[in-house]
């Protein structure tokens, strides 16, 4: 074999490591669950035909209450609080 095909078979080696680890670094980057990474409030999920045809594994958010719009990872969605209407038929059943 040459050098210089060695040279290409290990550099293309090392840029398709360096892209497996950085992939593999922004994953673990990803909250799971429901609440949004800037302001910690729970996120309503959106539908994204792309993302969610390339992806379906991670669930696209968006946060009312920061306007903040991305990834998460699939998990425990947060617990929805009561409303006084929902307390109020709760007492007269």
């Amino acid at each position: 074999m040459s050098d210089a095909l060695i040279f290409g078979i290990v550099f293309i080696v090392f840029v398709v490591l360096r892209i497996v680890a950085a992939t593999v670094f922004f994953l673990c980057l990803l909250p799971d669950g429901d609440r949004c990474p800037n302001c910690d409030t729970p996120t309503l999920r959106i539908q994204s035909r792309g993302w969610n045809l390339l992806m379906p594994w991670f669930r696209t958010s968006w946060c009312y209450a920061c306007n903040w719009e991305g990834m998460l990872r699939n998990g425990p969605l947060s617990p929805q609080p009561h409303t006084q209407e929902q307390t109020r038929h709760d007492v007269k059943t």
